[in-house]
């Protein structure tokens, strides 16, 4: 299992919401409050969004993507200032499929929609993206982004069995896609930024394949091709915690994932993660989340 998937597994993402916005000037709608990351692609024409956090208003145009990952409200508009309906009005009674609404100026078609997941399996990630996350599609990457893209809207044109759940299934992996595409990248903090880098991406990747490992920092930098000591700088540069520090870190993190999904004894679940010990499998979960791996369960199953 490698980082982006330890993650995109703990996410647990409950449903993926699809519509396909076709908006003719003018044209605004206002996103409320959501408890979700709300995503959107722009296949035709120009928009611009505003609200959740930007200083600015940011212009789309065709083939730039947008995820919203905090929550906040935010508005899509032809022109910036432009007078907003909210999406509840725009999309009630129709959560999926073609919804047009606006004028009849110039054409702007957005694919749009939002996930729900599991917030503890997906904190790692979200708390390191930006509040909006802006791409433009015009790499490799991209092109595999615009074939879902296309299989999507094929799904949701026609009535063939199955449609609406190839159609969610097809929205879970757009949204890794956009996500691999900006981690790939190398922005962002953390363990987002390591992951654009030559030497510690390969030194990341073998950790996140066998976290149980006994990985010491020697064996990281030899993936990494540093001395020992440039290593440990490098990574505590980039990542901002030690090698073995955040090792522990996702080792803790993988346990919780693990308590909250499975009934495995506690025993297992600390040597699935690299404990023989259940003493230091206790004590290293308390450090990280300041109570022990048995009450973290109980609080998961009741809360």
């Amino acid at each position: 299992m490698d980082l982006l998937e330890d993650i995109f597994t703990a996410m647990q993402v409950e449903s993926a919401l699809y519509a396909q916005l076709e908006a003719g000037a003018p044209w605004g709608i206002a996103f409320s409050p959501h408890a979700s990351a709300r995503f959107g692609i722009v296949s035709h024409g120009r928009c611009w969004l505003s609200g959740a956090g930007l200083a600015e208003p940011l212009a789309l145009a065709a083939g730039d993507c947008f995820i919203v990952s905090g929550g906040s409200p935010f508005t899509l508009m032809d022109q910036p200032g432009r007078p907003a309906v909210p999406c509840e009005t725009i999309f009630a009674g129709r959560t999926e499929g073609v919804i047009r609404f606006g004028g009849g100026g110039e054409e702007t078609a957005i694919v749009s929609g939002r996930f729900l997941f599991d917030a503890a399996g997906g904190a790692p990630l979200m708390d390191l993206l930006p509040p909006v996350l802006h791409l433009h599609l015009d790499d490799e990457h991209a092109r595999l982004l615009q074939a879902t893209l296309q299989l999507i809207a094929r799904e949701n044109a026609g009535q063939a069995l199955g449609a609406r759940l190839a159609v969610q299934k097809l929205v879970d992996v757009l949204l890794i896609q956009a996500l691999r595409i900006f981690c790939l990248g190398g922005q962002g903090g953390g363990w987002l930024a390591a992951l654009g880098d030559r030497h510690l991406a390969p030194a990341l990747q073998a950790l996140h394949r066998d976290i149980a490992a006994p990985w010491t920092v020697a064996q990281l930098a030899g993936l990494a091709g540093l001395s020992r000591s440039a290593f440990a700088r490098h990574f505590r540069q980039l990542v901002g915690d030690t090698p073995l520090n955040y090792l522990t870190g996702w080792r803790v993190y993988r346990a919780q994932t693990l308590l909250r999904q499975s009934r495995l004894p506690l025993a297992e679940v600390a040597q699935r993660v690299g404990y023989d010990s259940d003493g230091a499998f206790q004590r290293a979960f308390k450090r990280v989340c300041g109570v022990p791996p048995g009450e973290y369960r109980r609080a998961s199953r009741t809360g």
